[in-house]
């Protein structure tokens, strides 16, 4: 009796593994699927102050190469000088890798255009917000969460 009850607790365990691991399993994000290429994303962060070009209507450009990912950013202006895959307190640390700003010319609807800075900054994974440090003008470094989603094929 004592073995046949290990047995089905076994089995019930087994099955509760199983349904876990089928649950789960359209809980994970589509980076894995996505094939090398170039692609359209909503970009979100959590601050009105860190946002994108308002020429980019909230959208940036997702880069896949060789199963790594990376976003491009264009800036409303030059304001952000230096952005750091993760947070302000690791951004500060010796030997920490600062994202250089890219030279990105926008035009507005009014017709009028400018230079602001562009960042290219790597994404760990799509449709969960992840840190990203940021460095303005007056040197001090701000913490934020920022979110890459909804790649489509760009034009």
């Amino acid at each position: 009796m004592m073995r046949r009850d290990l047995c089905l607790r076994a089995l019930c365990l087994s099955l509760l593994a199983a349904w876990i691991c089928i649950l789960c399993a359209g809980c994970g994000n589509n980076s894995d699927t996505l094939a090398d290429g170039t692609y359209t994303v909503v970009f979100s962060t959590d601050s009105s102050m860190f946002h994108v070009n308002e020429v980019c209507h909230g959208t940036a450009v997702l880069t896949v190469d060789r199963g790594r990912m990376s976003v491009h950013i264009t800036m409303p202006s030059k304001n952000i000088v230096n952005l750091f895959s993760g947070t302000a307190e690791d951004a500060r640390k010796d030997g920490a890798l600062l994202i250089e700003p890219t030279l990105d010319p926008v035009t507005y609807d009014d017709g009028t255009g400018e230079e602001v800075f562009g960042f290219d900054l790597p994404v760990p994974y799509l449709d969960r917000e992840f840190p990203c440090a940021i460095l303005g003008t007056k040197g001090k470094w701000y913490d934020h969460m920022v979110m890459v989603s909804g790649p489509t094929t760009a034009p």
